[in-house]
């Protein structure tokens, strides 16, 4: 009997999982969403041969990708520089998130919101004042997250494309 190999059926299904476990970790901020979807449709380029999914179609998809990454890193520090927060509050947004991947979930949500409230009170402004900004940097979060489920929609549509019609 000839067909698909079983090392090939149980890729396709790790990047299935990598694929749709990414997606949902656009939102999820335990897991490394972007990566995880590019991760699914490199996986399933490379076992079909690069037949469908060629350099073009990769490196358009790795670029959408890319630029979520970033939307991941900068969204809580874009949101409280829109507010007009200070310096400190930025440094502080930017600090919070990077501490505040080490305590899992509540870390991710409250670390640039802290930061930010703690760095806008070094700077000498109110708590009420501190608190807005501290709200505008967790928006700033909520805003990247929908962006990065779009660009996790965007690259899954595009590597549907490219397998029905590349």
């Amino acid at each position: 009997m000839t067909g698909i190999p079983v090392l090939d059926i149980a890729l396709y299904i790790l990047a299935a999982l990598l694929i749709v476990g990414g997606v949902a970790g656009s939102v999820l901020p335990v897991l490394p969403g972007i990566p995880m979807v590019f991760g699914g449709i490199w996986l399933v380029a490379a076992v079909d041969g690069y037949r469908h999914l060629g350099l073009w179609w990769l490196l358009i998809i790795g670029a959408l990708g890319a630029l979520g990454v970033i939307v991941d890193f900068v969204a809580g520090t874009l949101g409280a520089k829109r507010i007009g927060a200070s310096s400190r509050a930025l440094w502080g947004a930017t600090i919070g998130t990077i501490v505040g991947m080490f305590f899992g979930i509540p870390g991710l949500l409250f670390g640039p919101f802290l930061g930010a409230i703690l760095g806008e009170l070094a700077s000498g402004n109110s708590v009420l004042r501190s608190t807005h900004v501290g709200v505008g940097t967790w928006l700033g979060l909520l805003f990247g997250s929908l962006l990065k489920l779009v660009l996790s929609f965007l690259m899954v549509g595009l590597f549907g494309i490219a397998m029905l019609f590349g």
